[in-house]
């Protein structure tokens, strides 16, 4: 009976196929964690670091950039040198969860840049945002103006962070 629920709910793409995980030994696992504390170190201290010559350091980074392991390289700013300190979490509630309104909020959050984070959940609420402005007023006119008129929205709710204590990209200290 379970196989068999299994099966109608992949078959309407309402079970998504899992991601396979990348088969990786302890280099590539030192190379990712190297290159999550700086992404900007060269080949040459990369492959001293982890333990390996250049040649083969190489051949290991293309491969985990080519198999998704990593995705791309970024620039870390400050988001309170740039006037964007202030960070509000809201969750979302649909008026409609079948696939294709999930697959037209999904499309339509992305196209908010305001918005840094976006998890669908299993909670009594659907989505949760981490939108990131100025300030509270600037927060105002996006909920008002670009989350509340995304597709299947019928409420939402709204935390503001008074203070960010851990951050994903920030560093963290190997222990």
């Amino acid at each position: 009976m379970l196989n068999d629920l299994y099966y109608r709910l992949h078959q309407a793409n309402i079970i998504m196929k899992p991601v396979m995980a990348v088969e990786m030994d302890e280099f590539d696992r030192r190379i990712v964690a190297a290159l999550v504390d700086d992404g900007r170190m060269t080949v040459t201290d990369l492959a001293t670091q982890v333990g390996l010559s250049k040649t083969p350091c190489q051949v290991r980074l293309k491969r985990l950039q080519e198999t998704g392991v990593i995705r791309g390289f970024r620039a870390m700013v400050d988001p309170a040198k740039l006037g964007m300190d202030h960070v509000a979490f809201t969750e979302v509630k649909l008026s409609d969860t079948r696939e294709t309104a999930l697959q037209a909020f999904n499309a339509a959050v992305r196209r908010i840049p305001e918005v840094e984070e976006c998890h669908m959940l299993a909670s009594n609420f659907d989505y949760l945002l981490k939108v990131r402005t100025a300030d509270i007023r600037r927060y105002r006119v996006v909920l008002g103006e670009k989350i509340s008129a995304l597709p299947h929205v019928a409420s939402t709710s709204t935390f503001v962070a008074m203070e960010t204590v851990l951050e994903a990209g920030s560093r963290r200290t190997r222990r």
